[in-house]
């Protein structure tokens, strides 16, 4: 018995059939005569490839942006950045900033995502520009931190804002924790059965979110009517000069950007690719972007800086001073707000896992697609048990932190590799070609993410990121590069096919 594929024998009279792996990548059906009983050894063989769905079009493409994007972040971020800038004035430029820099970064991402028309976002631009190496180290991060750790800080927010809804006892991280865990087990649910029920529960929830915002920012526009300007006079008074203080305000406000490049990761299921991601990508950034600006200055018309920074939760404590006993609707806006940003981390995320499985950088099997939903069923399931293990010593703060880190070193790495393009893919052709200024003033600006803490405030939390990074080598040099076979592993694949009904999906290009 061999072990890449399913093999289907069909009845012609019960429809029925058996599985069993074969090796070609294909899902093979014997279709017989239906008025005569045939041996097996007779029948037709027609192959049938099993590959992921193009279901992705411009409005679900947005969706999945602006859903992403819009989750924990404007509901715990604009303390954070309040906080670390030291002034409202300098707050409301670093939210400004920090879209612009998400959109050079969706726009180079856009150049790139028709240069190279796979799924996978960083993983495979690095992989074709600077080799195995870099691209196993951005896999391996992204796998193990910085997807997970993503998830994590997502649902973890999502049971804290669930657990105001049930007085408890005692600490509230127990019940907290158990919530998330149920959150991302019923998104792995969702998005192993079908990517089509995926994208439209990104859609879902994207419209509910951003209503609840829109509620804010109306409330922000009537309270900026009646006068309630005093936080915006003087506004830059108190204003922070320490390069790192200011670079750690960028991680927080960036961390609420972060779902820019999630199109990027399942360009092989978008329809129209060259047309609907460069559209999908800005248009999504800059919708978020007017958005953040005006929840923030809503915030501000509501608190003072120093109530807004003494809340627990902003958006909670703006429902209570302007809706009143509608209050309630806020941390259930917020909870549907994290949902939806779960979702998209995980639509995404468990691309990154699909694709490096296809590659050889992950377990094969990883790499397989349910041969009936067309899903990628091993990846999804593999992602949310990391998940699940990262929201054990969940704690927020330093989770944004290590994850900033990380990915803005990759974010950085992969505009490089727009610029290597532009050298040794000339003729490629490109359905949009960013100027060449915008991919070097993002990468700089990485730089600066990247180095500035570490120059003038070094954390250890940094180091252990970077150590964590390097340490992936451990694994990459004997499974990847030696390819050592560890024993009784080819039997555990053939057991995860025949359990989870999933065969291999080769990349086959677009014509």
């Amino acid at each position: 018995m061999e072990n890449n594929a399913y093999e289907t024998i069909e009845d012609s009279e019960t429809n029925g059939g058996i599985s069993r792996p074969v090796e070609n990548g294909t899902r093979k059906r014997y279709l017989t005569d239906s008025t005569e009983s045939q041996d097996v050894s007779e029948v037709s063989i027609v192959p049938e490839r099993v590959r992921m769905k193009k279901n992705v079009g411009l409005i679900s493409g947005t969706s999945l942006i602006v859903g992403t994007i819009i989750g924990s972040g404007i509901f715990i971020s604009p303390k954070s950045v309040l906080d670390r800038t030291g002034s409202v004035g300098l707050s409301l430029v670093v939210w400004v900033a920090s879209g612009f820099l998400a959109l050079l970064g969706s726009l180079s991402y856009a150049e790139l995502g028709t240069v190279i028309r796979k799924s996978g976002g960083e993983y495979v631009y690095i992989k074709e520009a600077l080799g195995d190496i870099p691209a196993f180290l951005f896999a391996w991060t992204s796998v193990m931190v910085v997807r997970t750790s993503s998830m994590a800080i997502i649902c973890l927010t999502f049971g804290e804002y669930m657990a105001t809804f049930f007085p408890y006892c005692g600490s509230p991280v127990i019940p907290m924790k158990i919530v998330a865990a149920l959150a991302i087990v019923s998104l792995g649910v969702i998005n192993s059965y079908s990517t089509t029920l995926a994208g439209r529960t990104q859609v879902f929830f994207t419209a509910v979110k951003l209503l609840a915002l829109v509620v804010i920012v109306v409330g922000g526009i009537v309270k900026l009517i009646q006068g309630n300007t005093s936080q915006f006079e003087n506004s830059f008074d108190g204003t922070t000069t320490s390069p790192s203080s200011i670079a750690l305000a960028f991680y927080n406000a960036l961390w609420a950007y972060d779902g820019w490049n999630n199109l990027n990761y399942v360009t092989e299921e978008i329809k129209n690719p060259a047309k609907n991601l460069p559209r999908a990508n800005v248009l999504g950034v800059m919708i978020t972007t007017i958005i953040y600006l005006l929840v923030n200055i809503s915030y501000l018309t509501v608190m003072t800086s120093t109530e807004l920074l003494n809340s627990s939760a902003v958006a909670v404590t703006w429902g209570d001073r302007v809706l009143g006993g509608a209050a309630a609707l806020m941390p259930i806006a917020v909870l549907f707000s994290t949902f939806g940003a779960a979702n998209g981390t995980l639509f995404g995320g468990g691309r990154v896992v699909y694709v490096a499985g296809r590659e050889g950088h992950l377990p094969e099997m990883l790499s397989y697609v349910h041969c009936k939903y067309y899903t990628p069923f091993p990846s999804v399931i593999f992602t949310i048990v990391i998940s699940l293990i990262m929201i054990i010593p969940g704690n927020i703060g330093s989770l944004v932190d290590f994850f900033s880190f990380s990915a803005w070193l990759f974010y950085g790495l992969t505009v490089t590799c727009l610029i290597i393009f532009r050298f040794t893919k000339k003729d490629v052709e490109r359905p949009i070609k960013v100027p060449i200024v915008i991919p070097i003033l993002f990468v700089l600006i990485a730089i600066y993410l990247v180095i500035g803490p570490i120059i003038e405030d070094p954390q250890i939390e940094l180091l252990y990121a970077f150590l964590f990074i390097i340490g992936g080598l451990l694994f990459y040099f004997p499974f990847v590069y030696f390819k050592l076979k560890i024993k009784g592993f080819e039997g555990l694949t053939t057991g995860v096919q025949l359990l989870c009904e999933v065969v291999p999906s080769p990349y086959e290009p677009e014509n």
